[in-house]
């Protein structure tokens, strides 16, 4: 299972340069969405998507939607479940099947009349003074556009027009938070006191890898991100389950911490969590608990990676998960009832057919984030600050993964990161998907938006990105129309064109 991420371009590949209204830079959901949008605006779009696959985490695993409150989502973003939902013959469907959300994200994409070139790495940019001219790729295509929209999970186009960014978790201080940094708390928490060392009792032999010596200082910034995963479409049915089997360089002792957390009394009841059903007799795998899918640590670099080096900690997200699976269905260590579970499901034959059943989309769940001239936080999700230029709702709980692993005061190992705190719906500013003044004055970014950590851990959701999408492409569209800046679109004028278009932006209970 190679270069599932990171396809590097043939060589001798004739140059090629297109030109449309709007560029955007990653075919992920809310990429889809904007170029809809944008068609339905009259505008000609291209999409530069650096996998195979369009629709990115919705099509690539996720399929027990994370919404919030549905109420909250209007416009293109709840077109798509009514659009899966008619592949089911129902009116709407929120838990789905990765190749039937992949279906309707190539229709939407059809249906925009958007240029769509996969398998495209961004390469560099022409600029003119505050404005980028044209992106070009790896392989050698050059778009040139009036507006581009960053619709990727890392923040890449933005980072490279220079716009500000934060990579990481700010301080509790720097917003006025008070569940951001650090943060050590009992949700995916260990339940029962393990050993950290490489030999059990023997702090001299030193720890067991991914776990560190010192405490963290909670409410402290940092620049580590939340874990990623694979959101893994899986089977029970027989006919149509792969049978887990070891990756490549496997090795039991990854999962020592493991073994000994399963010995210390980590119940079936738990363990065996997250298996979410979902459409076709499959589920949807998600992380669950003090050692489970999300791959601690392995991700701290993702976001200034360069793709090859990207390509790298995917395979190594695809080893740690597929062989935490191979332990859990087979290793004789592993309670019968835990894995005789584990063992009744496996991946797809019918699903990710050219990964093997295997998903093409690791689960980013955060990158490098714009800081622009609102950055939304606690404070927005919270209600004790409402932005008046709403261009949609986000709803869903604060969420944010755990990050680290480490010895507590007792000497056992703990898990810090993780914060899950509801949130009632809250406007989400224009002013958090555009670069702040005098920055880049064509560019609008939907996914990588302007948020503190804790508050992403919220708006981070595909239908949220899916609103986001739509408003950015338009407000590209009006830019384009009244030849201003991105900065200075009219919110008035642009209101009425989102609620026009079947936009939520006000909660009204």
């Amino acid at each position: 299972m190679s270069e599932l991420f990171y396809y590097r371009a043939p060589q001798g590949v004739e140059p090629r340069e297109i030109v449309a209204d709007i560029c955007i830079y990653g075919g992920v959901a809310a990429g889809i969405s904007a170029a809809l949008a944008a068609s339905r605006a009259g505008k000609s779009c291209v999409i530069v998507e650096p996998s195979a696959h369009l629709g990115g985490l919705t099509a690539g695993g996720l399929s027990e939607t994370d919404f919030g409150k549905k109420p909250a989502i209007g416009g293109i973003s709840r077109e798509f479940y009514e659009r899966v939902g008619r592949e089911y013959g129902c009116a709407e469907e929120w838990k789905f099947e990765p190749k039937i959300a992949e279906k309707v994200m190539d229709d939407m994409a059809r249906e925009s009349g958007a240029r769509v070139f996969r398998r495209e790495f961004l390469g560099g940019l022409e600029t003119h003074g505050r404005r980028i001219v044209a992106l070009s790729t790896q392989s050698g295509l050059t778009v040139r556009a009036r507006a581009f929209l960053d619709c990727s999970y890392e923040g890449d186009l933005l980072a490279m027009a220079g716009c500000r960014f934060h990579v990481g978790r700010e301080s509790n201080a720097q917003y006025g938070e008070t569940i951001n940094g650090a943060q050590v708390r009992q949700k995916h928490q260990f339940d029962f006191d393990v050993c950290p060392y490489r030999v059990e009792n023997r702090p001299d032999s030193g720890l067991l890898p991914g776990i560190e010596a010192q405490l963290p200082r909670i409410g402290e910034g940092d620049s580590r991100l939340q874990a990623f995963n694979f959101r893994l479409c899986l089977s029970n049915v027989p006919e149509n389950r792969r049978d887990w089997s070891a990756p490549e360089g496997y090795n039991r002792d990854d999962y020592a911490l493991l073994e000994r957390y399963l010995r210390a009394g980590w119940p079936a009841s738990e363990a065996n969590r997250k298996f979410d059903p979902i459409r076709g007799g499959k589920c949807d795998k998600n992380n669950h608990g003090a050692v489970s899918t999300d791959f601690i640590g392995g991700n701290w670099n993702w976001a200034h990676a360069s793709y090859a080096e990207r390509e790298t900690i995917f395979q190594a997200h695809v080893k740690w998960q597929k062989g935490l699976m191979f332990f859990l269905a087979t290793d004789a260590s592993v309670p019968r009832d835990i894995r005789e579970h584990y063992a009744s499901w496996g991946l797809t034959r019918d699903e990710f057919g050219d990964c093997d059943g295997w998903s093409h989309a690791l689960y980013v769940r955060e990158a490098r984030r714009l800081v622009g001239d609102w950055v939304v936080s606690e404070n927005d999700c919270t209600g004790k600050r409402r932005a008046t230029d709403s261009v949609g709702l986000g709803s869903y709980t604060m969420d944010s993964h755990n990050a680290t692993r480490f010895v507590d005061e007792r000497g056992f190992v703990r898990n810090e990161g993780d914060v899950q705190i509801p949130t009632p719906p809250y406007p989400i500013s224009y002013r958090a998907i555009v670069p702040g003044r005098g920055q880049c004055e064509n560019l609008w970014v939907p996914v990588a938006c302007s948020c503190s950590h804790i508050a992403f851990g919220s708006l981070r959701m595909e239908p949220v990105w899916m609103i986001l999408g739509q408003s950015a492409a338009l407000a590209a569209s009006l830019a384009i129309d009244q030849n201003t800046s991105a900065q200075d679109v009219s919110y008035p004028k642009l209101q009425r064109i989102l609620e026009n278009a079947g936009q939520i932006l006000a909660w009204n209970g």
